[in-house]
């Protein structure tokens, strides 16, 4: 079986408002299951892909910060 989960997890959201996609991401942290990773990890390529220099610069700092401890 030839299974595509980017696919898949776009297919499921595509068309879905900020609002709705804001509650699938709260929800999928919230629950904190490794089996929502692929979603958030799909998430994150849309967003870098649709980012430009700046907002990437952005991205990178809040990542570094984050995981600073």
């Amino acid at each position: 079986m030839d299974l595509n989960l980017r696919a898949a997890i776009l297919s499921n959201v595509t068309g879905h408002s900020a609002q709705q996609l804001q509650a699938t991401i709260d929800d999928a942290l919230q629950k904190g299951e490794e089996k929502t990773l692929p979603g958030l990890g799909v998430f994150f390529e849309v967003l870098w892909k649709e980012s430009n220099e700046q907002d990437r610069k952005e991205i990178l700092s809040a990542l570094e910060q984050g995981l600073k401890q």
